[in-house]
């Protein structure tokens, strides 16, 4: 039996749709939410099983008291999802500078605070998971979620060398790719009116807000079903090093990655040209 630990709880969400999964496999659930109280009646029926905890994972001190409690409670963390995040629309030059590291900081400098404090734990017992919830735009940009694409780029990046780090440590590393999920992801933007200031900007930004009001509650992606597959995912043999979750993330990603290689290759002979001659 494994213990889990999941960021961003919020009903409607992909973590407790993790936290379900899990059960469903017989394991033991530490989900965490900033208003944990949401979860209350979900919780109730699965007993000693579930530790609901409250957690601002932009909190370094709520970060550890709250990974403390669940070791306390199971005896270690042996499954931790960084699931925490979400999006802020903009351009690049017209997002405010207090929405710009806000977006780095829940999305990338939090996963960071979480996983810090989760690896000792795992490094001591040389055992244990990391599941990062990126998403399809850390693998391609997306117009007016600049931000939010470099901050799952990070992630990325971030994840690639943390699975070389700790693999010898007996632990694990995932990351994990949805596109549109039937999440309440996309619910708030009807309450975020449009607010940078430069016009040139503006026609490009209410297309793509008007675009996630449209598509909220229409997703294609089920949560149950995508935190299914990462768990399967996780049994193989050996396991993916990421896994794109959804038809319209997976044909995205693909259409990029060629894009990325036809680019690159066709100017091969000007970055071999950049080299000093053989033998100088």
């Amino acid at each position: 039996m494994r213990t889990w630990f999941i960021t961003g709880g919020t009903p409607g969400g992909f973590g407790k749709a993790f936290a379900d999964a899990a059960l469903e496999t017989g394991d033991r659930v530490v989900l965490t939410a900033r208003r944990p109280e949401q979860l209350r009646e979900w919780a109730r029926p699965h007993g000693d099983r579930v530790l609901v905890l409250p957690l601002d994972v932009t909190d370094a001190e709520q970060v550890r008291t709250a990974v403390a409690a669940a070791e306390q409670r199971f005896d270690g963390i042996d499954v931790l999802v960084n699931n925490a995040g979400r999006g802020w629309y903009g351009s690049i030059e017209g997002m405010a500078d207090d929405a710009v590291r806000r977006t780095f900081e829940l999305n990338f400098f939090a996963l960071l605070s979480v996983t810090r404090a989760v690896l000792p734990g795992m490094r001591e017992r040389r055992r244990g998971w990391i599941v990062n919830m990126s998403s399809a735009a850390g693998l391609h940009g997306v117009t007016g979620f600049g931000y939010y694409s470099a901050a799952k780029h990070a992630v990325e990046a971030a994840t690639v060398v943390l699975r070389e780090e700790v693999a010898p440590l007996g632990i694990r590393v995932l990351a994990v790719e949805p596109g549109a999920f039937r999440t309440r992801a996309y619910a708030g933007f009807a309450d975020e009116p449009l607010t940078e200031t430069i016009p040139a900007y503006h026609r490009m930004l209410e297309g793509v807000r008007a675009a996630m009001i449209e598509q909220d509650g229409k997703q294609p992606g089920d949560p149950l079903r995508g935190a299914r597959a990462v768990i399967a995912a996780m049994a193989e043999n050996p396991p993916p090093q990421r896994l794109v979750l959804g038809s319209d993330a997976y044909d995205a990603v693909m259409s990029t990655l060629r894009e990325t290689m036809t680019d690159i290759t066709r100017s091969e002979s000007a970055s071999r040209a950049a080299d000093f001659p053989p033998g100088e």
